[in-house]
């Protein structure tokens, strides 16, 4: 298991989310619900988004509300193992989510309304049918979506470009960060594109 100075160095990812602290169940049992549908991670409860130590209040209530959300708010429920750490007069507790071999698990997002998620970079995205049929090892059979002009301008760019990096895309269709983000992700989940994050910057290919 690495350390917590080494997670925190790694910064957040497709296996590393940072959080000051679990206010609710559902609001959690989304990352746990992802990084268990992906390659399994850790959440650092008491280090906020830039990496700064901030420290747990009652680590016990912590691992509380966490068993709580991995128990009842994901479904089918996951197993936590969590680990205390003490760092400058603080206390981080790191949780370690392993790759689950019972996918896909779903999250309980409000009262009746559960939602598969994966793990996407830094982000806990939706699922489509889709997707959960990946999930379960399946074999997709990718329905074909109707694309607009930027979905298109993305696919015609890489028949002539061996990948595209998010900036590209941007400066390619002029939109800002977040829309192109999203609109990557959604041709990734429905098979139009491939994802790739091993080197230092992500870039995507058909």
């Amino acid at each position: 298991m690495p350390t917590l100075q080494e997670l925190i160095r790694e910064g957040e990812g497709e296996q590393v989310e940072f959080k000051k602290k679990t206010t609710h169940p559902t609001r959690i049992s989304r990352t746990l619900a992802s990084l268990a549908n992906t390659r399994g991670g850790y959440v650092l409860v008491g280090v906020d988004d830039d990496g700064r130590i901030v420290g747990v209040r009652d680590a016990a209530e912590e691992i509380h509300v966490l068993r709580e959300a991995a128990t009842h708010y994901v479904d089918p429920p996951i197993l936590l193992t969590f680990k205390e750490v003490e760092e400058d007069n603080r206390t981080v507790l790191i949780v370690t989510v392993r790759e689950s071999a019972h996918k896909p698990h779903r999250a309980q997002v409000a009262e009746g309304d559960w939602r598969g998620y994966v793990r996407v970079r830094d982000q806990s995205v939706q699922t489509s049918s889709l997707t959960e049929k990946v999930l379960q090892r399946e074999e997709p059979t990718f329905e074909k979506i109707p694309l607009n002009k930027d979905e298109l301008a993305v696919l015609d760019y890489l028949r002539t470009n061996p990948r595209i990096t998010l900036a590209q895309y941007q400066k390619l269709i002029n939109v800002g960060q977040r829309r192109a983000y999203r609109t990557l992700i959604k041709l990734v989940l429905h098979g139009y594109l491939r994802h790739h994050d091993k080197q230092k910057e992500v870039y995507y290919t058909l």
